[in-house]
């Protein structure tokens, strides 16, 4: 496994864990950092999870508006995490091309969700990339 891809993997299970128990993140995150019985977290795992949490109002207003017949709140957690690191790298991350954005989103989907939730994060964060530099202009 690539080294981004283990820190999106590590930005999942950080947000996945925070949402799941009611904690806020980014203590969480800190948490993770300082302790030595935990896998290690990259600074892009810390950088995903600081980023997902200070444009969250943001993306999950995008989610909202982009994902036909779904609520952000019925969504399958692990998707809605997904998708929120995804669009986070999709307006946020300059380094990142939009194409590898959503193709980690979609693969890590393969292993971690459902059956349909590659096809679904595949949808969403394509229409969201289509508008992407609509988007990054106002932001």
């Amino acid at each position: 496994m690539r080294a981004r891809t283990k820190a999106r993997k590590r930005a999942l299970d950080i947000l996945f864990e925070s949402e799941a128990r009611g904690d806020d993140a980014l203590a969480v995150l800190t948490q993770r950092r300082e302790t030595d019985d935990a896998p290690p977290v990259s600074d892009y795992a810390a950088m995903l999870v600081r980023g997902v949490v200070a444009h969250r109002e943001r993306i999950d207003q995008l989610l909202a508006e982009h994902a036909e017949g779904w609520t952000v709140a019925r969504m399958p957690a692990v998707d809605r995490t997904l998708l929120r690191i995804g669009i986070y790298e999709l307006l946020w991350v300059d380094e990142i091309d939009d194409p590898v954005a959503i193709t980690e989103a979609v693969e890590l989907s393969r292993t971690l969700s459902t059956d349909d939730s590659p096809r679904f994060l595949n949808g969403v964060l394509g229409r969201i990339a289509d508008i992407a530099p609509q988007l990054r202009a106002t932001l």
